[in-house]
């Protein structure tokens, strides 16, 4: 099962073939038997099937294409909304409107989300995870008329594999261990551990392509500049603060 599951891909184009009802939410079933802080599964899951709802969500995912043509679109969102309620109703008074408790539902939240992704792929289902959530959360917020308290963190398409991608590069495994205290990197490590990426002819070419000298450079000035971190982070812990959390 882990050569499986070290074998796996990103999917982002998916055969017309619908995910049966029954299957999905055996999925997701198994996603839930996941663990959870306390027990308290401070998590939701928006499923959208309906074209129209995909177009509309399309746009707050920059429009991938993977977006409109995967037959389902997952929203997980972490949730406090529903726990809350439940205390209100119960005569306990919940304190959880607060930088701990949305940390804490959205770990909840992206632990169901990867064992969901776990169980759909050894199902023969393939997913692709959106990063584009946390960037335009008030407009998924709109569209899938999130209340108070409950804020989307990651976004999973998922169907049936149209076609198998070659496998994206990884790190070495040293790069990522630690053995009883975290041990920093030096310049040599760093050469080291990042020879074979910068080797890839894939990745020389997004070099050339984007006109600068490294591929280092490619993050910080083309993928994943300052301007747009500070911008979207900005948008992101306004809308929590709107959606009920005080930091």
């Amino acid at each position: 099962m882990t050569e499986d599951l070290k074998m796996r891909r990103t999917i982002r184009k998916y055969k017309n073939e619908e995910i049966p009802e029954g299957l999905l939410n055996e999925l997701l079933e198994t996603a839930f038997r996941t663990s959870t802080t306390g027990n308290m599964q401070l998590y939701s899951v928006i499923i959208t099937r309906d074209n129209d709802n995909k177009q509309k969500l399309a746009p707050a995912h920059f429009n991938q294409p993977t977006v409109t043509t995967a037959p389902v679109v997952l929203t997980f969102c972490a949730d406090f909304n529903r726990f809350i309620k439940w205390c209100e109703l119960r005569n306990a008074k919940p304190g959880y409107d607060n930088f701990q408790s949305f940390f804490t539902a959205a770990i909840d939240a992206m632990i169901v989300a990867q064992q969901f992704c776990t169980a759909a792929e050894l199902c023969g289902l393939g997913i692709c995870y959106l990063g584009t959530t946390t960037y335009n959360a008030p407009q998924i917020i709109e569209v899938l008329n999130l209340p108070k308290y409950v804020i989307p963190v990651t976004t999973i398409t998922v169907g049936y594999p149209e076609i198998i991608p070659p496998q994206v590069e990884r790190l070495p495994l040293e790069a990522n261990i630690h053995y009883e205290t975290y041990k920093d990197y030096t310049p040599e490590d760093i050469d080291r551990l990042y020879y074979e990426k910068e080797s890839l002819s894939e990745n020389r070419q997004f070099i050339t392509e984007n006109n600068k000298e490294t591929l280092a450079q490619v993050f910080t000035d083309v993928r994943y500049p300052k301007a747009n971190n500070e911008h979207f982070s900005e948008v992101f812990l306004d809308i929590i603060k709107k959606q009920g959390f005080k930091f």
